[in-house]
């Protein structure tokens, strides 16, 4: 069992390993080769295991090391965020808030999801991660998010742990080129059969609202793309590609830049968005703004 590892040891290590050779790394430490390479053989008897081998004339990872690297990425990463935070003059007078956000959540609205805590009148240092809605929650979990933006609450197997507050629902709409709008406007929305549509992947949750809507008319598009990336899909549909749903406060949002037109709404279907949090962080004065939104949203 490990005890006490030197982290000066290690930190030789890592700075071998992100430099290819230990020459390399002693010149970026200001050291001689020889102490380098003494002190990595330490941390090697420490730990009972090898964590380079010599492949020709230069050092390669070995199964330990590689994950030993992996590790030491984190904790010194992690090191030098910390050196400079703590060198901010401003730290004390700073809010920071780490925010997750969910793939499938179109930036503009992710935007206006944060707002709020950007309009506070405390100086502001965000942090925004984007991901895979389960890697988020994990990471939720583990307290290195503040909070997860997304477009389903938490599972109810993590409910006692987190908490999900309905921020807004979201019309959606069908948006086109000028061009394709122009041809399919008319009877909208059974002009919608045979008509190229682009969809958001399956594991979307618009994805099967969008299905019922069609099937309860009885109308069958001709899907042409299925997006799992929301902004891939509508660089298509301005492309030209096809007809595509988009979740927006205002027609305008889609439409301003003048690359596409509306078709009109997809009645009854909605997006809805949420801020997840750690039930324990819900003091954060970043945080408690961006629920606030909850109120308007559940009137």
């Amino acid at each position: 069992m490990l005890s006490n590892l030197n982290y000066k040891h290690l930190h030789y290590f890592w700075a071998v390993a992100r430099a290819g050779s230990v020459t390399a790394a002693a010149q970026q430490l200001g050291m001689s080769a020889q102490t380098v390479s003494g002190q990595i053989s330490r941390l090697e008897q420490q730990i009972g295991r090898a964590l380079f081998k010599q492949q020709g004339r230069g050092l390669v990872l070995t199964e330990a090391g590689r994950m030993a690297l992996t590790y030491a990425d984190r904790i010194f990463q992690l090191g030098e965020e910390l050196q400079e935070l703590l060198a901010d003059e401003q730290l004390d007078n700073t809010l920071r808030l780490s925010s997750g956000v969910s793939d499938v959540l179109p930036k503009s609205i992710a935007y206006r999801l944060l707002q709020p805590a950007l309009a506070l009148p405390q100086r502001l240092r965000l942090q925004c991660t984007e991901g895979a809605f389960d890697q988020l929650l994990h990471e939720l979990a583990s307290h290195s998010l503040d909070l997860v933006l997304a477009d389903r609450p938490a599972p109810a197997a993590g409910q006692q742990a987190m908490q999900s507050h309905l921020l807004a629902r979201c019309p959606v709409m069908i948006y086109a080129t000028p061009e394709l709008a122009a041809r399919y406007q008319a009877d909208f929305p059974h002009s919608l059969q045979r008509a190229p549509l682009l969809l958001p992947s399956r594991d979307n949750v618009l994805r099967a609202q969008l299905e019922h809507w069609l099937d309860e008319l009885g109308i069958r598009p001709e899907i042409v793309g299925e997006f799992k990336d929301g902004a891939l899909l509508q660089t298509f549909g301005e492309q030209g590609a096809g007809l595509f749903p988009a979740p927006a406060f205002s027609a305008d949002d889609i439409t301003g830049n003048g690359k596409l037109g509306l078709l009109g709404q997809v009645s009854g279907v909605e997006e809805h968005y949420y801020a997840i949090t750690n039930r324990r962080k819900l003091q954060h004065m970043a945080v408690q703004a961006i629920i606030q939104q909850t109120l308007a949203a559940e009137r």
